[in-house]
């Protein structure tokens, strides 16, 4: 997870594109898809070469995990997804690239968050060293643009998924 030093803001996710990708994997798959027919559109990180960089891991098959601060949900006014739940993931442009299905859900505190999650994250060395030192560069951003205060004491969602589809397949 990299600063945003001469960083692209994210370009807003394409929703008529996010559904049609949405539609091509209901086709293939339609018992999965109508067991959670809702999904949801996100994007990785805060601009746009972070975005693009953490969903090539995902493509790559590296990252099978990520995590979010339970209080963003909040500020937010969105509910967490639940195991089975599906996402669309846009890259920096917008364009949708895959639906994963939570296939795991945790909290911890930010200092309790393990080596194996860190890991499971698959970014630069996958150590947790590194996981802590980048997600709290990211969450004091995101904390920041939100009018709030990161603390280590924050709850931190911690997500497993399986990607089900891409835009590769479509």
């Amino acid at each position: 997870m990299n600063s945003p030093q001469a960083s692209r803001p994210l370009a807003a996710p394409d929703q008529d594109a996010a559904r049609s990708l949405w539609e091509q994997y209901a086709q293939v798959h339609p018992a999965a898809a109508s067991a959670s027919p809702d999904f949801l559109v996100d994007q990785f990180g805060d601009h746009a070469e972070l975005a693009d960089e953490l969903l090539d891991l995902v493509r790559s098959g590296r990252k099978t995990a990520t995590a979010s601060l339970l209080a963003e949900y909040v500020w937010e006014g969105e509910a967490p997804p639940g195991i089975g739940a599906h996402t669309v993931f846009c890259d920096g442009d917008g364009a949708p690239r895959v639906i994963v299905r939570t296939t795991g859900l945790a909290l911890a505190g930010f200092t309790d968050v393990d080596a194996d999650h860190a890991w499971a994250e698959g970014e630069s060395d996958r150590s947790l060293a590194h996981w802590r030192t980048e997600h709290r560069r990211f969450w004091e951003r995101v904390c920041t643009s939100a009018g709030r205060s990161f603390t280590p004491e924050m709850e931190v969602l911690m997500e497993r998924f399986e990607v089900v589809w891409s835009d590769a397949e479509a």
